[in-house]
């Protein structure tokens, strides 16, 4: 029995690491349906970040799409607008929700506070 409550014990911690990862959730609308040779685009907005940090963006589901690692950024200056392509198959009825957290140097993640991450938006590119 004592086994039995150590396993236990082990399983919710391990339950509570993982439900505890840090992230912040956005919701991306299409302004206006998907045309052949369209390209859907995020754009990451990022304010003044320590050096090393990197920003990870994934699905709710836990799929990849992409990092971004801003090198070479004088400290004090801010990071700069980065943009990652999105699968069309992220999307249903218009929407997707993607993560996005910052992955530290001791391999640690975190939510990117709001100065980290200034906006996110969702552009269409390509198309006619």
């Amino acid at each position: 029995m004592h086994r039995l409550a150590v396993a236990f014990l082990c399983f919710l911690f391990v339950v509570q690491r993982s439900c505890g990862a840090e992230w912040r959730e956005v919701e991306l609308v299409l302004p206006r349906a998907l045309e052949t040779g369209d390209t859907v685009l995020v754009e990451v907005q990022l304010g003044k970040l320590p050096r090393g940090l990197e920003i990870e963006v994934s699905t709710a589901a836990g799929r990849e799409l992409g990092a971004i690692s801003p090198h070479g950024i004088p400290t004090g200056n801010e990071a700069g607008t980065y943009t990652l392509p999105i699968p069309r198959d992220v999307f249903s009825k218009g929407r997707a929700t993607i993560r996005l957290s910052i992955n530290q140097s001791d391999q640690t993640r975190r939510a990117p506070t709001e100065d980290e991450v200034k906006s996110v938006r969702l552009t269409i590119a390509g198309g006619k």
